[in-house]
Parts: structure tokens; sequence; C-alpha cells
């Protein structure tokens, strides 16, 4: 949000010499990011407020003396997950005060000129020597800072989605995430990064931020599809339980019969080791490189 302010800010200050409808409309790419950073942050305060209280704190027991029982103290511990979410919400805050500070500082110690009423009519007669001209916006350190946001903005986007997706290929299963959701926001990012590049005053590292995330959530996209077939055919829900329990039954059932005259047929004596390698007789198949959904 603050790479397409600090690159607009003079379409900003223009507003006062616009209407409000063409002010509105000129704005269209700091009013899209301004909303998307807004519900982002909604989520992670909602997540913060409420948080399950039993899940904030653990009792972790002690024994003061080690070969005394009576000698026993209880201590009442922010858990792991409220530890880690609390870091990351004052991370958040403080990386946001610093860049929000670090860029109004920055865009208004900026000099630059803009045109003042009554305008001045262009004269007949031009002077010989060219007129001086102020600094063109954005001047190379707004121009460096706006880059820096852009960049640290797609890499955290990168932090973000990258365990998401590890999560998500080593559980093999959809979870809680939502395949409608993600059919949306997806060919949203598509439409989002292309509003984003056409408005004036806007660069690549305006839209490359959305341009990733929508990459890395088609990718999630895909996976979550790919897990979906396959729970279809392993009769499993999102979680990897099963979804008809008399089938789950009747598997257990027929492979029975086969385990038992199996293990009549196998000749016990005093030498017989207790634990056989069925393993070495009997190999697994190996899994094509194309089989990936499967078990």
């Amino acid at each position: 949000m603050l790479n397409v302010i600090t690159l607009q800010w003079v379409i900003i200050q223009c507003c006062k010499y616009l209407s409000p409808g063409n002010c509105v409309e000129s704005l269209g790419a700091v009013w899209i990011v301004g909303l998307q950073w807004f519900f982002f942050t909604t989520v992670l305060v909602l997540y913060l407020v409420y948080f399950p209280p039993h899940l904030k704190y653990v009792n972790i027991t002690s024994h003061t003396v080690p070969w005394s029982h009576d000698m026993v103290t209880t201590e009442h511990v922010p858990s792991t997950e409220w530890r880690l979410a609390t870091f990351a919400g004052f991370t958040t805050l403080i990386h946001f005060l610093f860049i929000t500070f670090t860029t109004f500082f920055l865009i208004l110690t900026e000099d630059y000129t803009l045109p003042q009423k009554p305008y001045p009519i262009p004269s007949p007669n031009p002077p010989p020597s060219p007129p001086s001209y102020p600094t063109p916006y954005p001047s190379h350190r707004i121009a460096l800072w706006a880059t820096f946001l852009g960049v640290l903005s797609a890499a955290l986007a990168v932090i973000q989605y990258a365990p998401q997706l590890w999560t998500t290929w080593k559980a093999k299963t959809v979870g809680a995430l939502s395949i409608p959701m993600m059919c949306i926001q997806t060919p949203g990012a598509v439409l989002m990064v292309t509003s984003i590049a056409i408005r004036p005053g806007t660069n690549w590292t305006s839209w490359i931020t959305y341009a990733t995330a929508g990459v890395m959530q088609g990718s999630l996209l895909v996976m979550c599809i790919c897990w979906k077939v396959r729970q279809r055919r392993l009769d499993i829900d999102d979680f990897g339980r099963p979804i008809h329990s008399g089938h789950a039954g009747s598997t257990h059932a027929t492979a029975a019969p086969s385990t038992s005259a199996a293990a009549a047929s196998t000749s016990h004596s005093e030498t017989t080791p207790l634990l056989s390698n069925n393993s070495a007789t009997n190999p697994a198949p190996k899994k094509k490189a194309w089989e990936f959904w499967k078990n």
C-alpha cells in the first residue's frame, strides 16, 4: 500500500484541483491496494482477539527437589502457539510503524512544485534561455524507497505462502482450505495486477507483490484439486478420515481371512524369529514419478 502511495503522491496532491469523482477515479490503485491491506490487517487483528483462551497458556509441573515428590511446583506459562501469534502481531505493528514513518518523512521532505492558481499563460515570445523546472517526481531516493517496499512486500508474500504450500504437500489432503475461495482469488489476482499496472505513476514494484501471491495461490489451488481427486479415490474426507465406515469395515473383513490363511500356512518353531521381515520377501511396488497423489 505504501509503495502505491509513494509513487502516486503527486496524483494524490492534485486531487485539490479535481472534482470528487475524478479524484476517486484517478486514485483507483490506492483504493484497491488500501482495501486489500485493510482486510488483511482485520484478519490478523481478529485472529489475535479471538484466539482460543484454552490454547493461550499451558501448565508445566516441575520438581523443585529431584529426589522429593513433595516439592512440586506448577507454572502457568504461555503456549508456543500464543507466543508465536503475539510475536507476529508485535513484529507486524513495529514494521508498519517504521515504514509508515519513513515513507511520509521522505515524501514530505521532497522538493517538488505543484501548479498554483491562477495557472500561468504561456508567453507568445518565450525567453531565449530555457526556464528552470523543479526536480521531477519521483526523485532517485523516492524511487529507491518505493522499489525497496515492493521487493520487500513480494518477499514477505513468499514467506507467507511457502509454509502453507509445504504443509499441504506433506499432508496430501485439502484440510481447512477452501477451494471455491481460491478459485475466486486466483483470477482476481490477475485482474488486480492488470488494474494496478495500467495506472499512471505505478511501475513493476507496485504489482509484483500481487503477482507473486497470485502465482503461489494458483499453485496451492492446483495442489488442492489434485488432493481432492486423491481423497475421492481413497474415500476419505478433507482431513484424511474415512467417509464410509462400512467400506472400511468390509476392507478389514476381507483382509482378515487372507491374513489368517497366511498365518496358518506359515510353520513356526522354536527357531522362528518373533519379528519376521515381510518387507524383504514382499517388497512394496515402486511408485511412478507422475503418481505423486497416491500413497
